[in-house]
């Protein structure tokens, strides 16, 4: 046999005999990255919205949910977001409470997936109303602020994008336009959340 093609099947047979390289904690790359998929997932992160009830503002908070299914999928999500603005004479803070059931379709595109929901529910708006430099003016105690909570019924549409890390891990990146009753009118506005999930 020539040396040439001696050597050259030796090297086809140490490649094709070499063990997969491996970390310091016994891991190899491959079972780093892999991943799995559930039916069942929770999630959680942190939310940026428009308030429910302020013309103008951003709410900032955190959001959390489970959902259920795959290809169609359901289940619940609730957040808490606050938001502040400043009028002649006062400063008004919203915290927003949402809580939703949901429902949508989502499908799977290589480590990622795609999906869309829809959720229906309710916000509940605590609003501080402070009046500035209440001591100097010469107010004092409840004089110098006013708390009212309403609740008003919502409606969100998202698009759900989420990418497969490792194992049971995901990040997930939502968001969409959402709707609220109030005083007998409707309000505009959107909700998005970015956050990490784990499948059960």
């Amino acid at each position: 046999m020539p040396p040439l093609r001696s050597l050259s099947l030796l090297v086809v047979t140490f490649c094709s005999g070499a063990p997969r390289a491996a970390r310091a904690d016994g891991l190899a790359d491959d079972d780093l990255w892999r991943y799995r998929s559930s039916r069942v997932a929770l999630d959680a992160g942190f939310v940026a919205a428009h308030p429910v009830a302020l013309e103008t503002g951003l709410a900032t908070g955190v959001g959390a949910g489970i959902t259920f299914g795959h290809g169609w999928t359901w289940g619940a999500r609730a957040s808490w977001a606050r938001a502040s603005e400043t009028a002649i004479g006062w400063t008004v803070t919203h915290d927003d409470m949402r809580a939703a059931v949901v429902g949508g379709g989502q499908v799977s595109a290589g480590r990622g997936e795609l999906g869309v929901r829809l959720g229906l529910g309710a916000a509940g708006v605590h609003e501080l109303r402070a009046r500035v430099h209440g001591d100097v003016a010469g107010s004092h105690g409840d004089a110098r602020a006013d708390r009212t909570t309403a609740w008003a019924p919502t409606g969100d549409l998202d698009a759900v994008v989420a990418l497969h890390i490792s194992g049971a891990w995901m990040m997930v990146l939502a968001g969409g336009p959402s709707l609220a009753y109030i005083d007998g009118a409707i309000h505009a506005g959107w909700t998005s959340q970015l956050g990490a999930a784990w499948q059960l």
